[in-house]
């Protein structure tokens, strides 16, 4: 995996919410015109998969490559990265500021037994780290400037108090000594980036939602690139119409209103439980782009999702085989789902496209 930084020029305002967005569209726009990368000597590196997450400062992706060296995956990916930056022109200007390969002991060894040949990188790490750091500036120390953790770690924990319906018992800190997991703050940053991470759930379905109204008329027939709509089970795609986006979206805008209001709640419905794992994801990352993400910090977000009745750390939700447009019925008669969200016209659900 290779994790790469990049910002605006110096000086330049940090970006707010829709800019973030904005960025993240254009780079997803980009990677997924991707394939492959020519790494040197005309060696083909595979990318296969990557993760994009903005913050006002800028933006960090992680590329996972198939390369025969680790030197090779990430000197294409600087390469990739910053093509991709100058042929994107409302990101010409920007920088990369760290580019670098996270790896372990088991990768190091599989990238040395992979190299050969007269170019291949000495066997000792510390040979090869040497020489590594004499090819390339050396990156920064850490991803952001300590003043911004800092201003993002007391921002977090003033806004945990917003999720009025999870106390702090439900991430793991409680005043008995004994039944305590972790410590405040912990509890308090976690709760925190949910609550940070409301804004950038709806958001992403508005942009996903005017995608779908101008490139439809189902997510499986569009072209366009999708911030959580092409998160959602694939299998149901020619079901995910511009209704479909609109109940999402109302669905979502009714959970985390929920979210803040001062009394215990849980998903109603199989959308909610979605949302809810979307929502924990942007948490994490977001926590995790301002160096937040300790082992407490990660251990309060899952006791968050443990103590939501359905388990959201399970890979395996149970939606098969119903469709799409069952997601909004309500699990029993006290669950409430917005009237707008619970109609089950079936016609209009499949959209033109389907008659």
């Amino acid at each position: 995996m290779v994790t790469v930084a990049m910002a605006p020029p110096k000086g330049a305002p940090e970006l707010d919410a829709l800019q973030r967005e904005g960025v993240i569209f254009l780079l997803r726009k980009g990677f997924d015109s991707l394939e492959a990368v020519e790494g040197p000597d005309g060696m083909e590196i595979e990318l296969m998969d990557d993760v994009i997450a903005a913050h006002p400062g800028g933006v960090l992706v992680k590329l996972f490559v198939d390369a025969p060296a680790l030197e090779f995956a990430e000197d294409a990916a600087r390469e990739v990265v910053a093509e991709l930056l100058e042929r994107t022109e409302p990101l010409a200007d920007w920088q990369i500021t760290r580019c670098a390969v996270e790896l372990n002991s088991e990768l190091l060894q599989e990238s040395l037994d992979a190299a050969d040949g007269p170019d291949a990188p000495p066997s000792d790490p510390a040979e090869r780290a040497r020489r590594h750091r004499a090819a390339e500036p050396a990156p920064p120390a850490g991803r952001l400037d300590p003043a911004e953790v800092e201003a993002m770690r007391s921002r977090l924990r003033s806004l945990a108090p917003v999720l009025a319906a999870f106390p702090l018992d439900c991430f793991g800190h409680c005043d008995d000594p004994e039944k305590r997991t972790v410590g405040r703050e912990a509890a308090e940053i976690a709760a925190g980036a949910l609550v940070f991470a409301i804004d950038l759930l709806v958001d992403e379905l508005f942009t996903d939602l005017a995608s779908l109204e101008d490139d439809g008329p189902t997510v499986a027939e569009s072209d366009a690139t999708f911030m959580l709509l092409d998160d959602l089970p694939p299998q149901f795609a020619d079901e995910y119409t511009v209704l479909f986006a609109r109940r999402l979206t109302v669905t979502a805008v009714t959970l985390t209103a929920r979210l803040t209001q001062p009394r215990p709640t849980r998903p109603t419905c199989i959308a909610e439980e979605l949302l809810l794992r979307f929502l924990l994801t942007q948490a994490e990352v977001t926590a995790d782009l301002y160096d937040l993400l300790t082992e407490e910090v990660s251990a309060a977000l899952e006791a968050f999702a443990d103590s939501i009745e359905g388990d959201l750390t399970e890979d395996d939700l149970d939606i098969d085989p119903t469709g799409a447009g069952d997601w909004f019925t309500p699990y029993d008669d006290e669950d409430f789902v917005h009237p707008y969200a619970a109609n089950d016209d079936e016609e209009s659900m499949q959209g033109p496209s389907a008659r």
